[in-house]
């Protein structure tokens, strides 16, 4: 039989076959060469959300930084679902809510990844007392549930836990909205049913994680980004108890990771008041600048331009029938960074609804709405979407507002080459504006408003403010200090937070964002040969920024 008469998904699962061999050839090697010393706190990795099967960038992040530990002597366990939640984000049908996940499936990935680690699985027992208080219950009261553990539970730890409820809701929420794809979430059977399980589910994870935590007294957790509800549990344990906890997420380069003691979506970053970029580093942002503003960048493994045009004819026609021009940029609304940016408003769609409201006393200036192309990702796809409001709301018969929809490839670059101002929710386009000299209306808390790099008010009537100055103003006029704060900000970013793993992984040719080893000494995985290592071990264990020391 040819190759070309094999069916895709036998090719994928041989491949998916040999990709894991490499892993477990690696993992015995570790094995052999570690020599974990039985004195020192160990160090727990928990990372349930990162894959199902395969391994995805995270998983692979978590999976190198913790052979890297074993081999410098630190003891690893690894916290490991075995079907121990009723529902998992990953593992959820968004079209059969009810399916139950794989579990075999990713049991079995697990053991791949795992072998010769030292691994404290936990099971799924639902709890009859939390299922009965959740059984009536409707979408605003789960959305708030709090829980008081029996004694049971509380004695489970010694001394007993200090807090007296859990946050459940509040601790699921991020991951329902997410694999629903939408941030208003419907009062129907579908979604309550799943933030009954997903609560359920990590009540279960807290009560296993809590009894793990007695149990080893470690010296840190490593953690998948925080925001999806096993990890946003594990970490809300960890900060009751006083145990440092450490989240990564990707960095902003290809096969880069990003860690931090804080939460990773909101990518906290301390820059020196001093640091300012030399000659040879301007050069290097700027060669970095010159493919982005060309669409040629990728984040996780997904490339969101096939292609970038410049703006058509009848387009800039109708730009040339306004006084002036404004580019406004969403987000994509289920996105794990949106509960950081709800600060100003309740959500992104509230502050377009007052964008309409002020396009409406100012006919001389055009507004284009720019869907962010993530919402039309296949297999992502938005169910809540900035096309749908924009129908809901009329926009094709308001004669200032564009929407500019997902799926249209124009360059957001010659937008702003050609506004007034920029505005934005929270998206990174506001500081490549910033960067090209423009001035940026902030509407949402981003990783890159930590400094002043855009406009970004402290209240709801402070931000009107602000836009109907910047719309009836004659001239614009932008601080110095904004450019030179968002190019140092992004150098930081992609030079000194962003630790890459390129040496080390390799994509799998399976699935975007999923990889396979590279062929590798695993000396390399010492903080002698690595400087991505080395930060990560000082991180973890030397309580180290995890900010690389010098550019690599």
């Amino acid at each position: 039989m040819r190759l070309t008469q094999i069916p895709e998904i036998a090719i994928q699962r041989l491949k998916r076959f040999n990709v894991n061999l490499e892993i477990r050839h690696m993992a015995d090697q570790v094995s052999q060469d570690s020599n974990p010393d039985p004195g020192k706190e160990p160090v727990v990795v928990f990372n349930a959300s990162t894959r199902l099967v395969g391994m995805s960038l995270n998983a692979a992040y978590a999976l190198l930084t913790s052979w890297a530990l074993r081999l410098r002597g630190t003891p690893v366990v690894q916290f490991t679902c075995w079907a121990g939640m009723s529902h998992c984000v990953l593992g959820t049908s968004r079209q059969e809510v009810t399916k139950s996940p794989p579990c075999q499936a990713c049991i079995t990935q697990s053991k791949w990844l795992y072998t010769g680690a030292q691994v404290s699985p936990f099971t799924y027992s639902p709890d009859q007392a939390l299922q009965n208080a959740l059984e009536n219950l409707r979408l605003q009261q789960l959305q708030e549930f709090e829980y008081q553990p029996g004694e049971s539970f509380r004695n489970l730890v010694s001394p007993p836990l200090s807090f007296a409820t859990l946050p459940l809701g509040k601790l699921v929420l991020p991951s329902v909205r997410w694999v629903l794809r939408r941030h208003t979430l419907q009062d129907d059977e579908p979604t309550c049913f799943l933030l009954r399980q997903y609560i359920l589910s990590a009540y279960r994870v807290a009560q296993e994680f809590s009894a793990l935590l007695d149990k080893l007294n470690p010296m840190a957790v490593v953690l998948f980004n925080g925001q999806f509800f096993p990890e946003a549990t594990a970490r809300w344990i960890c900060q009751q108890r006083n145990i440092r906890s450490l989240t990564h997420e990707v960095g902003l380069q290809p096969y880069s990771a990003f860690f931090t003691t804080g939460e990773a979506t909101a990518y906290p970053l301390d820059i020196p008041e001093d640091f300012e970029l030399t000659d040879e580093q301007n050069i290097r942002l700027d060669a970095y600048l010159d493919q982005r503003f060309l669409g040629k960048f990728s984040m996780a493994g997904v490339h969101f331009w096939s292609e970038m045009k410049g703006l058509d004819a009848s387009l800039l026609a109708r730009i040339e029938g306004f006084k002036q021009v404004v580019p406004v940029f969403t987000n994509v609304i289920f996105d794990t960074s949106q509960p950081h940016s709800n600060v100003l408003f309740p959500d992104m769609f509230a502050w377009l609804d007052l964008i309409l409201e002020v396009a409406s006393i100012n006919p001389e200036t055009l507004f284009i709405i720019r869907a962010h192309p993530d919402e039309d990702r296949p297999g992502k796809e938005s169910d809540e979407s900035v096309q749908q409001w924009a129908e809901l709301r009329q926009l094709s018969q308001i004669p200032n507002v564009l929407l500019v929809s997902a799926n249209q490839m124009i360059s957001s670059y010659e937008l702003i080459q050609r506004a007034k101002f920029v505005m934005i929710y929270n998206s990174t386009i506001g500081l490549e504006a910033s960067i090209m000299g423009a001035l940026v209306l902030c509407a949402g808390r981003s990783r890159f408003t930590q400094i002043p790099t855009v406009i970004f008010p402290t209240t709801l009537q402070e931000y009107r403010h602000q836009l109907e100055e910047l719309i009836d103003a004659e001239t614009i006029s932008v601080p110095p200090h904004f450019q030179s704060n968002a190019r140092r900000f992004l150098y930081y970013q992609l030079y000194r937070s962003s630790l890459p793993f390129n040496e080390f992984l390799q994509e799998d040719g399976i699935w975007p964002g999923f990889v396979r080893l590279k062929q590798f000494d695993l000396d390399r995985l010492t903080p002698q040969a690595s400087p991505t290592i080395k930060t990560i071990l000082a991180g973890i264990l030397d309580n180290g920024d995890f900010l690389l020391d010098s550019d690599v």
